[in-house]
């Protein structure tokens, strides 16, 4: 008799009797991690770059370094990557970050602070992470420079061979 009854229960949840479809429930998420400043906190990497990201609610204003975010990342390919987290959930001009980055070239650091943009926006907002995490922006972007081997001219390319 129970199992019916279970059985029951799966099919008006399928049928989205229950339950809306794609229907967030707000009792499963974790709890906001914010600190005393009212600001989410979390640490972005992308091939050999360390970014620590803070976000509070304000104007949209992106601090990397001390300098503003043209000034420091002056391509605006690299502006476009660290406003894509925004953009995928509608906060744009929501929140302003404060970055610090070290290490690796600009490409990187510009990965690396969205990741941590990323990562702060699901610790502010945990409803955040579902649209997040389908734009592939919450998962660590593992790919690094491979090393020289040696033998070899660079990783993978020998020497030029010479017959005679």
């Amino acid at each position: 008799m129970a199992e019916t009854q279970t059985l029951a229960d799966l099919k008006d949840v399928m049928d989205g009797k229950t339950a809306e479809a794609g229907a967030v429930d707000v009792t499963a998420l974790p709890e906001p991690k914010i600190d005393e400043l009212g600001r989410a906190y979390a640490t972005g990497k992308r091939k050999n770059s360390i970014a620590r990201v803070w976000i509070k609610p304000g104007n949209g204003k992106v601090t990397v370094n001390g300098r503003d975010q043209e000034v420091y990342f002056a391509r605006p390919v690299l502006r476009l990557i660290i406003r894509q987290a925004f953009e995928v959930s509608d906060r744009v001009d929501s929140y302003d970050v404060v970055a610090t980055v070290k290490g690796g070239g600009l490409s990187g650091q510009a990965g690396a602070v969205r990741h941590g943009i990323t990562k702060a926006l699901t610790y502010y907002e945990p409803a955040l992470r579902r649209p997040l995490k389908a734009a592939g922006f919450i998962t660590r972007d593992s790919r690094v420079v491979e090393r020289k081997k040696y033998g070899k001219a660079k990783a993978r390319k020998s020497f030029q061979f010479s017959k005679r």
